[in-house]
């Protein structure tokens, strides 16, 4: 039997040093929140664990911009984008690098706009979820499925943002 385990996590805690959330601070080398979500994949009691994390570090962090994960039904949906403060940014990862199947231009072109239903569009930006050889094996995607891939978010990208 899996377990779903959500662990909240959300804030500044000025009890553990102010400036960095506690979720962030960190705990046996690690922030807090890697240590705890860690040891219950460890102990076998949770097989999915949700980290609502996303106000403290779309808000709260000192970050320029966001690469997230998008390319599955396990990352989610957009709502976390809501919490995006103006002047960050969003590279939205909609692109697979796992397997070589072409996306089709116009799901990526949907999905940005219900990204932008959450976070403005000049926010947002388009890539791949990952590098294509992100594991000491690497992925198992030919080089002209790669290629082929970088020029499906080229060409998405102009045809949402415009030519850059």
């Amino acid at each position: 039997m899996s377990i779903l385990v959500i662990i909240p996590a959300a804030g500044s805690g000025s009890r553990f040093g102010g400036s960095i959330p506690k979720q962030f601070q960190p705990l046996a080398g690690k922030p807090i929140v890697q240590f705890v979500v860690e040891r219950f994949l460890l102990s076998g009691i949770a097989g999915r664990i949700v980290v609502p994390v996303a106000e403290a570090l779309l808000q709260e962090m000192d970050i320029d911009a966001y690469f997230m994960e998008y390319d599955d039904d396990r990352s989610g949906d957009f709502r976390p984008l809501r919490y995006l403060p103006k002047g960050k940014m969003v590279v939205l990862g909609l692109v697979t690098t796992k397997f070589g199947e072409l996306e089709h231009k116009d799901t990526l072109k949907r999905r940005i706009a219900e990204a932008a239903q959450y976070a403005p569009l000049e926010q947002l930006a388009l890539s791949p979820q990952c590098g294509f050889s992100s594991t000491v094996h690497g992925n198992n995607i030919a080089v002209e499925a790669q290629r082929s891939k970088l020029r499906l978010v080229i060409e998405t990208a102009q045809e949402v943002w415009g030519q850059s």
